[in-house]
């Protein structure tokens, strides 16, 4: 009786800690964006400079999360609720009523 409820601890263990490692995709492929080269992923709001004054679309944002090296980036739109949580590997795109990139920060 002993011995089994001790294997059974020992398997119970092992597939716990089987769920805690990481590991990435066979192809390497990964969820997370890739940081741009030359950096470790944080956020450089000047690289994203050439985005004021445009429309505030999908494929500008990702234009400007490359070219900052962040790791992810949003849009953010007047009076849109927002945490405050400061993540250097993250960039804010500022649009304005009608859209245009206003304002280009890091957090």
């Amino acid at each position: 009786m002993f011995r089994t409820r001790a294997s059974l601890a020992t398997v119970l263990v092992a597939v716990a800690l089987a769920g805690c490692s990481t590991g990435s995709a066979p192809d390497g492929d990964s969820s997370a964006p890739a940081a741009s080269a030359g950096t470790d992923g944080r956020c450089n709001a000047s690289g994203a400079d050439f985005t004021v004054g445009k429309p505030g679309t999908p494929e500008l944002l990702e234009q400007a999360r490359k070219a900052s090296g962040s790791q992810m980036a949003r849009i953010l739109k007047p009076h849109d609720m927002v945490t405050l949580e400061y993540r250097s590997e993250r960039l804010n795109l500022n649009v304005d009523e009608h859209g245009n990139v206003v304002r280009v920060n890091c957090g």
